[in-house]
């Protein structure tokens, strides 16, 4: 399965929401599509499953253009933030309706989701928690075996240990039924073991395409006591630096030296720290 996306723009209100955005998913593999507040990844998850319509561009699955074609449309699923069920079905009947509608819906993983979450089947979707309408998602998410899956801020109000459980689960689910995943999430540092290729999405705009491993590789991290660190680092192409006290940590552009000075230690960059010097520090909300 082949997602192309072709020079999609669309403005709400004048205001330009995505700019010519060109990209391309496939291969079952992991995506992450990262950005701050208001970059723009949601409006591309909602004009992808037809939720919004492009003021231009196309997009394609399989060379077969969507154009609000159901066949094509049922080859994906998007987790949102949003719930689309009617305020009275209780998350039981909701699983009924999704097994109804997806052909390929899997009830016994779903349910097995649901015990592991402890999540309460005859409780109103309305009625649940942050967490456990986010875990009701995830439950459907996982078990509608789409050849697409588009989760967007996939552990809303989940605490630490429910967002353990779920990326476990997902590489679970992914292991046993390879297909292609974006991962739209404002926790990086989380979720950057799992992103095999990774977008990076500014102002509408894709500013970085590039497997991971190439993106990190382009960089090192120096830590230790802040003074030798800031010693180190002079006349270095910095990218990000965190104080905690007398330590630092410092990300750097460049090659990585062969060994660290007495005192300080090498690191690979991370993904957080390389996304932050492109787009800046604001990472804490999941909209856009």
């Amino acid at each position: 399965m082949t997602m192309q996306i072709k020079n999609v723009s669309k403005s709400f209100n004048k205001k330009l929401a995505l700019d010519n955005v060109s990209l391309e998913f496939g291969d079952n593999k992991i995506y992450g599509l990262l950005g701050n507040n208001g970059a723009g990844k949601t409006t591309l998850f909602n004009i992808i499953t037809s939720r919004l319509f492009a003021d231009n561009g196309e997009i394609t699955l399989d060379n077969n253009n969507l154009c609000d074609d159901d066949k094509i449309l049922s080859q994906m699923y998007m987790l949102s933030e949003k719930n689309y069920y009617p305020e009275s079905m209780t998350v039981n009947e909701a699983l009924g309706w999704a097994e109804k509608l997806y052909k390929n819906f899997d009830m016994a993983v779903a349910n097995d989701i649901a015990n592991r979450f402890q999540l309460p089947l005859k409780s109103k979707i309305t009625d649940l928690s942050t967490g456990y309408g986010t875990i009701f998602k995830i439950a459907v998410a996982l078990s509608v075996n789409t050849p697409l899956l588009l989760l967007d801020e996939p552990v809303l109000g989940l605490d630490a240990g429910h967002r353990d459980m779920f990326y476990k689960l997902l590489i679970e689910r992914y292991t046993k039924n390879p297909c292609t995943i974006v991962i739209s999430t404002h926790l990086i540092a989380e979720a950057a073991n799992l992103i095999e290729h990774c977008f990076i999405i500014k102002d509408g705009r894709i500013i970085e395409d590039s497997p991971c491993e190439a993106l990190v590789s382009k960089g090192y991290s120096i830590s230790g006591a802040k003074s030798l660190v800031d010693e180190f680092i002079k006349q270095k192409d910095v990218i990000y630096e965190n104080n905690l006290g007398g330590l630092k940590t410092a990300s750097i552009k460049g090659e990585v030296p062969d060994e660290a000075p007495e005192g300080l230690e090498i690191s690979r960059l991370n993904l957080q720290e390389y996304f932050i010097n492109l787009v800046g520090n604001n990472t804490t909300s999941g909209r856009g």
